[in-house]
């Protein structure tokens, strides 16, 4: 069985209506950092980041503390936007989506979602030793539903830099050990 720890990126430095790639704000960066001071001391382990500069960015405190390269992983990036949104209007789009279920979603906006949530929950259930996972606070409920026969698109309201714990077992099944902090999220 392998450990997971799903970790939220820090607050972007920008909102999805003003940059689609944004890096961490200097909250970000701090939240990083004391994410790394609890990650750190629990051994090291298998370090693996959306592709998302914000990801990559939380990432790299604890990363090279365990002198490793943390393994871009497409499968567990940021959510798409459906084809011919904008980053104006990206935002009241997400804003639906988290109101609802996959199902839905999938049934408003394509099949393309069942497939996106599919995928993180492969890439996650694929993971074989101990993995820290730096990703998305969608990514990281897609893998909470997994776990939970949840529908929902949002489960918890995880805080950036917030830690979820969840066991990989032989098969892939996942299981919740534990949901990472909440907070108000603020989808910008």
């Amino acid at each position: 069985m392998a450990r997971i720890y799903m970790v939220r990126h820090g607050r972007a430095a920008a909102g999805w209506n003003v940059d689609p790639d944004p890096g961490l704000d200097e909250l970000g960066r701090s939240q990083a950092l004391a994410a790394a001071t609890d990650l750190v001391p629990r051994g090291a382990m298998d370090v693996v980041s959306s592709p998302l500069l914000r990801c990559r960015q939380t990432a790299f405190p604890t990363a090279t503390a365990w002198n490793l390269e943390p393994r871009i992983e497409p499968r567990v990036g940021e959510i798409p936007s459906p084809e011919g949104y904008t980053l104006e209007n990206r935002v009241e789009w997400l804003r639906e989506a988290m109101a609802g279920t996959w199902t839905e979603v999938a049934e408003r906006s394509g099949a393309q979602y069942r497939a996106y949530r599919d995928s993180v929950v492969a890439a996650v259930g694929e993971l074989r030793r101990d993995t820290v996972v730096f990703s998305h606070f969608i990514a990281i409920n897609a893998a909470i539903g997994a776990a939970t026969s949840d529908d929902r698109v949002v489960i918890a309201s995880l805080d950036n830099c917030s830690v979820t714990v969840l066991d990989v077992s032989g098969d892939g099944t996942l299981t919740l050990v534990e949901t990472g902090g909440e907070a108000d999220t603020l989808i910008r």
